[in-house]
């Protein structure tokens, strides 16, 4: 009886540890080893293989996840916010109107006449292309003064020379003026700007009170009083009006600046140990200099306006050049006498250009503008 009692209870004893094992064997089992779990269970290999943790944010103090080919967030949202307000920019038909047109005067302007570069005995042509009918200094290729005709669309000036191959090939010398001279007073402001106001200090009163020192001329006066000093030519009327250009994006960017130091962010990174230059090269101004791009943009149309006018008040280019401004001042004395086209071309090239970059401007306000509005209603 006790060797039946004991036999049955080895036999139970057995059955339950085989029991306990078959479940402790089920609860080891990962999620893709039971059935109707294989979806599930890839989808997450998938979305763990796809994504790392990467660092804490400065800004948040939260992890984020970063993807596998490198790309870090700071990348995926800098190319979220472009995307955003190009299609913003793109929305505004008008914009995209004077985008057209300043790209049309651009590539008429390059292919008016071809673009050879001579060195060391030899001439290497960069532009084949001639669009323009004459060359634009070439004299008597027509009756002087002559009106609008098949055969010169423009006309022609008091020396024969054709209009139309003259405006086509003056629009490189404006273009290319306004836009080296825009470049130029942005690599010029945007650090001056962004130091004085980052640091502060004796070197913040320093760089704007020599703005304030050349704010107290008038624009168009001063660069006439610095090419009165340095004499005519392309490269230094570019050098005049980058010098009384780059103060207005100092001003402002340094406007931006003073906001944009207070915020949260900056205050981390500077608590992370971050460098001063990785700061303002990372955080500070490119969250500071979307203004300052519209109004370089804005200001395209005012410089083309000003190497006009120096021109037009024989301070420009070379006496002959086939520039807008020169060829204004070159036709005044026909303007009198009833030749009307001999100007009326020029300046109308001139003011669908400053239109054109007006339209720009004011779309890129709007596409970039109304971000910055909603980023600091947010905060």
């Amino acid at each position: 009886m006790n060797e039946q009692t004991t036999r049955r209870g080895r036999i139970r004893i057995d059955g339950l540890e085989e029991h306990l094992s078959s479940d402790r064997a089920d609860g080891d089992r990962t999620d893709a080893d039971r059935p109707g779990d294989h979806r599930d269970a890839s989808d997450r290999q998938m979305a763990a293989a796809n994504t790392r943790p990467s660092a804490t944010s400065a800004s948040t103090g939260r992890s984020t996840l970063t993807p596998r080919d490198g790309t870090s967030a700071r990348t995926v949202h800098s190319r979220s916010r472009l995307e955003e307000s190009w299609r913003r920019f793109r929305s505004n038909r008008t914009a995209l109107f004077g985008l057209a047109i300043v790209a049309v005067l651009s590539a008429v302007a390059i292919v008016a006449r071809p673009v050879e570069f001579s060195t060391m005995g030899y001439t290497i042509t960069l532009q084949p292309f001639s669009l323009a009918p004459y060359d634009p200094n070439e004299l008597s290729v027509g009756p002087p003064n002559a009106g609008p005709s098949l055969a010169h669309p423009f006309g022609t000036d008091w020396a024969g020379r054709d209009l139309f191959s003259r405006v086509l090939v003056g629009g490189r010398y404006s273009l290319s003026i306004g836009a080296l001279a825009v470049a130029l007073a942005l690599c010029v402001g945007i650090p001056l700007g962004a130091i004085a106001g980052y640091v502060g200090g004796w070197l913040d009163e320093a760089i704007m009170r020599i703005v304030d020192m050349l704010y107290a001329f008038p624009f168009l006066v001063l660069a006439i009083a610095i090419v009165a000093i340095v004499g005519q030519g392309y490269w230094n009327v570019v050098f005049a009006l980058v010098v009384t250009g780059w103060l207005t994006y100092a001003r402002l960017l340094r406007g931006e600046v003073l906001s944009i130091v207070e915020t949260d962010y900056v205050a981390a990174s500077r608590a992370l140990g971050t460098p001063h230059r990785t700061i303002l090269a990372r955080h500070v101004v490119p969250n500071a200099v979307a203004p300052v791009i519209v109004q370089a943009t804005l200001n395209v149309g005012s410089v083309v306006t000003a190497a006009a006018a120096l021109g037009f008040l024989g301070l420009g280019l070379e006496p002959g050049t086939a520039e807008w401004g020169a060829m204004l001042a070159q036709g005044r004395s026909a303007l009198l006498r009833g030749n009307w086209h001999v100007t009326v071309f020029p300046g109308a090239a001139i003011f669908l250009f400053v239109l054109a970059i007006n339209l720009v401007g004011d779309g890129l306000t709007d596409a970039l503008g109304s971000r910055d509005g909603r980023e600091r209603r947010g905060r």
